[in-house]
Formats: structure tokens, C-alpha cells, sequence
């Protein structure tokens, strides 16, 4: 099984393509894809690549436990759970920049 995964352009976070074709933020809304599902994750991929609103694209192989979506790769994983240090701009703590309703990145 396996998710499509990316980042923001703007700010560079983490999103996942849910099953109605948007990019969200939480890892469990991800479509997962199954092993005959390649040519509609291939079509997902191509069709995102077209937009540059999502970079670095990349499959990721996924399992289910107990219906939760366990990324296989550690570095998924840590990318899932959010960063490991806080985010500060000028001394301050930050939120970045998150996914309006229509799952587009602003530009």
C-alpha cells in the first residue's frame, strides 16, 4: 500500500493527497493506494506535478494497524509527527502557513 506525499510550496510543510484529491496536512486522511490502484496514484502524481503548488512528490510505502497509516521509512514517519525542534522567526515561536478549505497553497 502506498500514499503520495509532498510539500508546500510556500512554506515548505508536509501534506498528504486525501481521497477527494486534495493535499492535507494530517498523515490518517491520506488515500492509501493499493497495489492495483497504480495508473489512478500515477494519474494523482502527474496531475499534481502540473500544478507546482505541491514539490517534492514522493510515493511512500505505507501499512494499516488497527486502521491507523503507519508510514514503513523512519524519515516518513518524524515528517508525519511534525518538526522535532520548535519553529522560531526572530527569537518568537511561529506557526506556519496551513492549507486553506480548497487544499491549495496561496502564491
Amino acid at each position: 500500500m502506498e500514499i503520495l506525499t509532498g510539500n508546500e510550496l510556500i512554506s515548505g510543510g508536509t501534506v498528504y493527497l486525501d481521497r477527494a484529491g486534495a493535499w492535507v496536512e494530517d498523515l490518517q486522511a491520506a488515500r492509501v493506494f493499493a497495489p492495483e490502484e497504480v495508473a489512478e496514484r500515477d494519474a494523482a502524481l502527474a496531475a499534481t506535478k502540473g500544478t507546482g503548488r505541491v514539490i517534492s512528490l514522493e510515493i511512500e510505502e505505507v501499512s494499516l494497524d488497527q486502521g491507523q497509516i503507519i508510514p514503513k521509512r523512519l524519515r516518513e514517519r518524524i515528517r508525519a509527527a511534525g518538526p522535532t525542534a520548535p519553529l522560531t522567526q526572530q527569537g518568537a515561536l511561529y506557526d506556519r502557513q496551513h492549507l486553506g478549505e480548497d487544499g491549495h497553497v496561496s502564491i
